[in-house]
């Protein structure tokens, strides 16, 4: 992923969440900010993210003997992927929302919905963080692109025959 597309994303989402907040207030409607309640599901989503990137990391790294899934590799990217899109989207609209908040000032009774939708922005934070980490958890070692020395030990098995794939050295 891109550091630029994110920010891109998230300057549009801001834009659309502050946008939505102006007209929510001009025809007194409910100020759109994701409930505190949100931030569980959003730690569940961060903290899952980052047990799959682990185990992905330490497969990397040579220290798991059991073959890794590859579908799972790419699940797990793919989630830590959708993770950051996720945060940029939350910290984007909740940044809107904080802004024209802070605009208005703490005249009307918002100042809850401020702290709420800066709770909401920090939550994002995290789950862009996780999402970027755990991508690079995910990447392929220099020497498996350059054909070099073998990765982890479960590699040289399957050389020998021992894995689901096995190799004639004919």
């Amino acid at each position: 992923m891109r550091p630029a597309v994110l920010v891109l994303i998230a300057i549009i989402a801001a834009a659309i969440g502050w946008l939505a907040t102006a007209a929510t207030n001009r025809f007194s409607m409910p100020t759109p900010v994701l409930p505190v309640s949100a931030l569980v599901t959003m730690g569940v989503i961060a903290v899952l993210t980052l047990i799959m990137g682990i185990r992905v990391l330490r497969w990397r790294n040579g220290k798991k003997k059991n073959l890794l899934n590859p579908i799972l590799a790419a699940r797990t990217l793919i989630l830590a992927q959708a993770c950051a899109y996720a945060g940029t989207l939350l910290l984007g609209w909740h940044a809107g929302i904080s802004f024209d908040l802070l605009r208005v000032g703490t005249l009307r009774s918002g100042e809850g919905i401020l702290w709420n939708a800066v709770l909401m922005g920090g939550g994002g934070v995290v789950m862009v963080i996780v999402g970027l980490v755990v991508e690079r958890f995910c990447r392929i070692p220099p020497e498996d692109l350059e054909g070099g020395a073998p990765g982890p030990e479960t590699r040289r098995g399957e050389a020998k025959g021992e894995g689901e794939y096995a190799y004639r050295g004919d």
